[in-house]
């Protein structure tokens, strides 16, 4: 076996388990290895017991760097990696203004092959190695976003975008018509190689009751599959929907009387839920998906993270490109903590950190496959320099005159200051990616 083994010196870091109500949820070896076959984690240890077993397979040193599990991001538009940064005014005009006349473009293949690929490139660049996305109504922007990321074997996980209403021509489709192109895209990608698929009604402002039932049966019939969709990210947003959909008693008894609401159910935002709804989540298994950068760039307010820990609601986080305003974990991390910090939680980075990694890959159900280093988990992983930057670099010599660069400062120190220059390699399956600040996605063998 050794000849297709390769081993990665470095400080090895990944979680076993969830920081919140423990502290030895991690492994951290500041002189560790990584040995990798066949794309799939063989061994982590210190470097020179690793080292004793492996004399003769090929080495990378990575000495200084930490060497981490790839991030998870689970919320993002890929339909909207164009309009990122666009003057933002509030959710819905963002929608009106913005999202629907871009996502128009994606009827044309060239078009939603071109920004696929950007996509995914900016997501390498990132040091985001799997991801729950969005593309649009149109058929092609799914197949070119899971053929773009077959093509370097990376796990997506997307479907086609379901709206039936109050969106424009050319954006909405019908019961029938949403149902049967769904379904040939599940038959077609749904654990074809990596890919797995999302049945999803984007919110229930754009899909009438009846949809949003198919969407369920459709669920119910590939039970594997997932169902991402929005709920309660903006004020305005919530009282249209109970106008829509009369005699609800919440907007999450919309989803609950459609039966959207599952153990495999992503509820992108959540931030003006009631304790009711909170309760109804967690007791349903559905995942909520924290996106704070989004949150605070249309202004939708600000999620408690603390009250969903209390409720015991799987969190997660997303970037939301492209309300969210960055492709980095490290940026959207560093956000949520700033926005717990103004609700009295000092939110700690091993929690965003975990919540970026192996608490997502918990939550997709997917905790065999990615999220930590142990043995036989899919080698996606990525290789973090904490001090890039002259100030970065002025930090850690602080630190370490301290006898404080720990593991835990030098997490936080990523979230707070931390962007894709911190990235220095990407590896999907045990294989690098071209250089992050490249412009194409060739692989580097």
């Amino acid at each position: 076996m050794q000849e297709k083994c390769h081993l990665y010196k470095g400080a090895v870091f990944y979680f076993t388990d969830s920081p919140v109500n423990r502290k030895d949820s991690y492994v951290y070896i500041p002189n560790g290895a990584l040995v990798i076959t066949e794309g799939k984690i063989l061994e982590t240890g210190s470097y020179d017991a690793v080292k004793s077993k492996y004399m003769s397979i090929p080495e990378t040193d990575y000495s200084g760097k930490i060497l981490m599990p790839g991030l998870i991001d689970a919320h993002i538009h890929y339909s909207q990696t164009e309009i990122i940064g666009m003057y933002g005014k509030q959710l819905l005009d963002w929608l009106n203004d913005y999202t629907f006349p871009a996502e128009m473009n994606f009827n044309s293949p060239e078009h939603a092959f071109r920004i696929a690929d950007t996509f995914i490139h900016e997501l390498l660049r990132n040091g985001t190695t799997t991801c729950v996305a969005y593309p649009t109504v149109h058929p092609v922007s799914v197949e070119a976003l899971f053929q773009t990321a077959s093509s370097i074997n990376m796990r997506i996980i997307t479907g086609k975008v379901l709206m039936d209403k109050n969106a424009p021509d050319g954006l909405t489709d019908n019961v029938v018509e949403g149902e049967k192109e769904s379904r040939q895209l599940i038959e077609k990608w749904h654990k074809n190689g990596r890919n797995l698929y999302a049945v999803t009604p984007r919110f229930a402002i754009t899909s009438s009751m009846e949809q949003m039932q198919m969407a369920a049966h459709l669920h119910k019939a590939y039970p594997d599959t997932y169902i991402q969709t929005h709920l309660s990210e903006n004020l305005n947003e919530i009282t249209s929907t109970l106008n829509l959909h009369k005699g609800h008693s919440d907007y999450l008894n919309v989803y609950e009387k459609a039966g959207l609401l599952t153990d495999r159910t992503l509820l992108g935002h959540c931030i003006h839920l009631s304790e009711s709804e909170l309760k109804r989540i967690s007791n349903a298994g559905a995942i909520i998906a924290h996106c704070p950068t989004s949150n605070l760039f249309l202004g939708s307010g600000l999620f408690d993270m603390q009250k969903a820990n209390a409720a015991e609601a799987q969190t997660v986080l997303g970037s939301d490109v492209g309300a969210g305003t960055s492709f980095s974990m490290f940026k959207t991390m560093g956000e949520s903590y700033k926005i717990m910090q103004t609700l009295g939680y000092p939110m700690s980075a091993l929690e965003t950190f975990y919540k970026s990694t192996l608490g997502t890959a918990k939550a997709l159900k997917l905790e065999d496959k990615i999220g930590s280093f142990r043995t036989g988990s899919e080698a996606d992983f990525i290789v973090v320099d904490p001090a890039v930057t002259p100030t970065q670099q002025l930090r850690k010599e602080y630190l370490m005159r301290a006898n404080k660069w720990t593991i835990e400062n030098q997490l936080f120190g990523l979230q707070i200051t931390g962007d894709d220059r911190n990235i220095s390699a990407t590896y999907i399956l045990g294989v690098k990616k071209s250089d992050t600040r490249s412009s194409h996605l060739a692989l580097e063998k």
